[in-house]
């Protein structure tokens, strides 16, 4: 059956203060009721010294949505791993992996802005090298057991609920990235539609005789939808709402990254042509639902670059009533 998932990053142009905490708390409570109404995933992000205060916490985020919620999956897409000490980190995502049951999966990525390296005091060219010791660290630190960790024996407590450890996958659109994944014996979760980055990872576990892992590829197209009654009235109003988001994250590209959301527009119009963005009535989400077949995603951004909060809410709504019954399963009682 399609993905049903909700993104939020929490962008807030111009940062007032009073709107970053509605952002924050209709973060959480549209979460709880994706929970109640049959959504599969939230998705969270992390980016530090964003003008627009764009998504500097998600583990943060994540406890938030956990507490209100007791069924949703939440994904970390990407936590900046190389920006964190791992122990502190091992130690708040067990923690994380309890209050959830379970349910949380990280996306172990580098970034690809200098600016928040030199930010939190990690050298932009170690990157790699802090990659590595970042997740050799977070494998060894789950296990519960004694290890060494720059010539002194530490053990990290509780170890997680889930095993052999939460959810984690190594993120990127390398090839080295890939060698990492297979290395680590972790799953590999492509940044954009790179069917031969998936074909190399399948390639070098089996000569590695790793036989648990898996590559992630995303729709060669993805779209974040605005679920609406009137798509031309939506773009009209909230057009210029997503092309701040989409020319913000257009800002920080680098000719050597690839990602699934990369936009070139300049307008509003040049940016619906693109599809990345779309607003979508609800038969028009089916349609699109039916011709990825039952290994899509339909992917909801209901407070996308800084839409009014009351706009989240009636996409979210609309989509919850009049798109996820009809994908093939009820919503569960609240």
């Amino acid at each position: 059956m399609t993905l049903t998932t909700l993104r939020f990053n929490q962008v807030t142009p111009g940062l007032d203060r009073r709107e970053v905490s509605a952002r924050y708390r209709a973060t959480v409570e549209m979460a709880a009721f994706a929970d109640a109404h049959g959504f599969d995933l939230v998705t969270l992000e992390e980016h530090h010294g964003a003008d627009d205060g764009w998504s500097p916490s998600p583990l943060s985020t994540a406890a938030a949505v956990f507490g209100a919620t007791r069924r949703i999956g939440v994904i970390v897409c990407a936590l900046l791993t190389p920006l964190y000490e791992p122990l502190r980190l091992a130690e708040d995502v067990a923690v994380l992996d309890h209050l959830s049951g379970g349910r949380l999966t990280l996306v172990a990525g580098l970034g690809y802005r200098p600016e928040e390296y030199t930010a939190l005091g990690k050298d932009w060219a170690q990157r790699g090298r802090l990659q590595d010791e970042v997740l050799e660290t977070l494998l060894k630190a789950w296990t519960g057991e004694p290890f060494d960790h720059h010539g002194r024996t530490v053990r990290i407590t509780p170890p997680p609920l889930t095993r052999p450890h939460p959810g984690l996958m190594v993120g990127g659109s390398s090839r080295v990235a890939v060698r990492r994944a297979v290395r680590l014996r972790l799953p590999f979760f492509t940044a954009a539609y790179l069917p031969d980055l998936v074909d190399l990872y399948d390639a070098l576990a089996a000569e590695a005789g790793f036989e648990g892992g898996f590559a992630s590829l995303p729709p060669e197209r993805t779209a974040m939808i605005h679920c609406t009654e009137d798509p031309d009235k939506a773009w009209a109003e909230y057009g210029d709402c997503f092309l701040h988001e989409a020319r913000t994250y257009a800002g920080w590209q680098t000719a050597d990254v690839s990602s699934a959301m990369a936009s070139t527009a300049a307008t509003a119009e040049e940016l619906r042509a693109e599809g990345i963005y779309a607003c979508l009535t609800p038969d028009e989400c089916l349609e699109v639902a039916r011709s990825e077949g039952p290994l899509g995603t339909l992917l909801l951004h209901p407070l996308c670059g800084g839409l009014p909060v009351d706009a989240g809410w009636e996409s979210l709504r609309l989509f919850a009533d009049q798109v996820v019954p009809r994908l093939g399963g009820e919503p569960p009682s609240a």
